[in-house]
């Protein structure tokens, strides 16, 4: 029996939602005016507050608030003109509603190579780019890893194709101090619970174009009361969209904005206290030889609220004797590569719903690939001590 200590934090633990927010949400509750449309007169929903306050952290001119993440990348997909059976490229590394947004949107997914570093391969994207004419990269930051914005908009711009940012995992993060979310055309947020600011569910959705923008209102479900949204454009971006946009609804209620409003206040501190245990913890793997932790670029600000590692040339065998010993250790470890999906992982070749696509570089990056959440209920003393049970685990593994 070997001496490693057993964890004793909860990885599915977030912190508690503040005070702040949750008198606001009883004030909500009290008021019954739940519906984002549901207003007195001269008063601003609170779904239209928050709008008006991430536009505004954003830098951007428009938000939209939605049911989810997943829902946001719909909308902008089909507000992009998107047509049934197009083709849309995105990360062959991501997580499953994006994919799932395409397919729902009526395109087809074109999957993109990834690389050791975890982010979009370039030179893949490049080549797929002229072999499939799609014109709509949705852009997933997945794990919250920014691929060089410098050079994607380079190519991005040669081959006139309009950029979706997925920044389910970089709220907060930016590129050369420029907001992630700021360089797509339109780009989407989650602020389901394990996202950095938490509703449960939710989405936002963020853009400088007025035309667009308007499309996703209509597109939510505005019941034409489109002017009480916090940045509405102008009336003549309605003008004939209102007649041609299905109302698909999925707004975001008051209730669940009433409650990041406060949240979003705290997320540049929260940003660095997810830095702090992230750094933490890398510290403890980073002398390790058989652990790979991914490249973070000096131009990226990111906001970690997990960290991931590779374990070059692990076979399936000793990955899953890793996560179940680390299971006895009361630590919660992810595998990419796992042959079944399991809670929030999954890789392509689960998703059944598209047509199977060869990416050899990708698969062999998920079969080494672990990933562990770093909770702010985590102390730094916490992620020192997960990374020496991690460490230790590891090693005992590898010896065998």
């Amino acid at each position: 029996m070997d001496n490693i200590e057993v964890f004793t934090g909860v990885f599915t633990q977030q912190e508690a939602i503040p005070e702040a927010a949750i008198a606001k949400a009883v004030e909500v509750m009290k008021s019954g005016r739940l519906h984002r449309y549901n207003t007195l007169e001269g008063e601003s929903s609170e779904a239209s507050l928050l709008e008006e306050e991430f536009a505004a952290y954003m830098q951007m001119q428009h938000c939209l608030a939605v049911a989810s993440g997943g829902y946001a990348m719909q909308l902008a997909l089909r507000a992009c003109g998107l047509e049934r059976g197009q083709k849309v490229l995105t990360n062959a590394f991501t997580l499953s509603p994006v994919p799932g947004s395409i397919n729902a949107s009526g395109g087809e997914p074109v999957l993109v190579e990834t690389t050791t570093d975890l982010v979009i391969d370039l030179n893949d994207l490049e080549s797929k780019i002229v072999n499939s004419g799609a014109g709509i990269l949705v852009l997933s930051h997945m794990r919250g890893h920014i691929v060089d914005m410098d050079l994607l908009d380079k190519l991005l711009t040669k081959h006139q194709v309009t950029l979706i940012e997925d920044c389910a995992h970089t709220m907060g993060a930016s590129w050369k101090g420029r907001k992630s979310g700021a360089f797509g055309k339109v780009s989407c947020f989650s602020t389901q619970t394990y996202k950095h600011i938490n509703s449960g569910e939710g989405g936002l959705l963020v853009s400088n174009d007025a035309g667009l923008f308007a499309r996703a209102i209509l597109l939510s479900g505005s019941y034409m009361l489109y002017q009480r949204n916090g940045t509405c454009p102008d009336e003549s971006h309605f003008e004939s969209a209102r007649y041609l946009m299905p109302n698909c609804s999925g707004r975001m209620d008051n209730l669940r904005a009433a409650i990041l409003r406060p949240q979003l206040q705290n997320l540049d501190n929260n940003a660095k206290r997810w830095r702090e245990r992230y750094q933490t913890l890398a510290k403890v793997l980073q002398p390790s030889s058989d652990i790979y932790l991914p490249d973070r670029p000096v131009a990226e600000e990111h906001v970690p609220s997990s960290l991931q590692f590779l374990v070059p040339g692990i076979s399936a065998a000793r990955a899953s004797e890793l996560l179940h010993r680390l299971q006895e250790k009361k630590v919660e470890l992810k595998w990419f590569g796992a042959a079944e999906p399991t809670g929030f992982t999954s890789q392509h070749g689960s998703w059944r719903y598209m047509e199977a696509q060869a990416l050899p570089v990708t698969d062999r990056v998920l079969s080494e690939l672990f990933d562990v959440r770093l909770p702010l209920t985590f102390s730094t003393t916490d992620c020192a001590v997960l990374g020496k049970i991690i460490l230790a685990t590891l090693t005992l593994v590898m010896s065998v």
